[in-house]
């Protein structure tokens, strides 16, 4: 099962990926830094979904949903995973 640490985790990567500073991917999903900040460190749990597919989108990336066993864009092993666009 995929959890929030899980998702933290693929932010922060997609976004280091694409060369990113957490100021440059909030500007370009139109949200405050500290969101980024704070969804990358799990502050208080907090993971806005909206926002999180706002951050995944301008790092260049879809959200999709991938059932347990089937092919998957990483090797990783989790269901959920961020995918390149």
């Amino acid at each position: 099962m995929t959890t929030l640490s899980d998702v933290a985790e693929m932010l922060r990567s997609a976004r280091r990926e694409t060369g990113l500073s957490q100021d440059e991917l909030a500007q370009q999903a139109g949200v405050a830094r500290t969101t980024v900040t704070r969804m990358e460190n799990l502050a208080k749990g907090d993971m806005s979904v909206s926002a999180l597919v706002r951050l995944l989108e301008a790092a260049g990336y879809d959200l999709k949903l991938v059932k347990p066993g089937h092919a998957r864009t990483h090797g990783r092993g989790h269901p959920c995973r961020a995918a390149p666009r």
